[in-house]
């Protein structure tokens, strides 16, 4: 088996990673943490509450797609597709992909091929400074 540039096993992360998202997808609503809140008093965190404040935060499950690119098409031929149509998108081949979070980009990678299970190998991470330029 491949190792990382970390030296851990590229295939016990699939692992651990599939294993998390068959415990999300596959117990419902009920199998989740209950959300716990402190009163909130309007005064700033204490240096040193960050960490805390974080983990709040880091059990929320978020929804992460790669789009290979985009096209518009009418309903008429949209209906018109079937098996073996082709459909030609705004991309180029070789092009990166975007990495999507919650429908934010927030990276680019290409496509990798770990343990005969597809992945994404980022490229480059898009700065928390640039996704907020592009809100603008």
């Amino acid at each position: 088996m491949a190792n990382d540039q970390n030296g851990t096993d590229a295939g016990d992360d699939w692992a651990a990673a599939l294993a998390e998202q068959a415990a999300v997808e596959g117990g419902g609503t009920d199998s989740l943490p209950k959300a716990e809140f402190e009163e909130f008093d309007g005064a700033r965190p204490a240096p040193g509450d960050d960490q805390r404040n974080l983990e709040v935060i880091l059990d929320i499950p978020v929804i992460i797609s790669m789009e290979v690119g985009r096209t518009r098409i009418s309903i008429r031929n949209l209906l018109q597709l079937n098996q073996g149509s082709i459909i030609e998108l705004d991309r180029l081949a070789g092009e990166p992909l975007d990495v999507m979070v919650n429908g934010t980009l927030i990276a680019h990678g290409e496509v990798v091929v770990v343990n005969e299970k597809y992945g994404i190998r980022l490229t480059d991470v898009i700065s928390a400074a640039e996704r907020v330029k592009k809100l603008a």
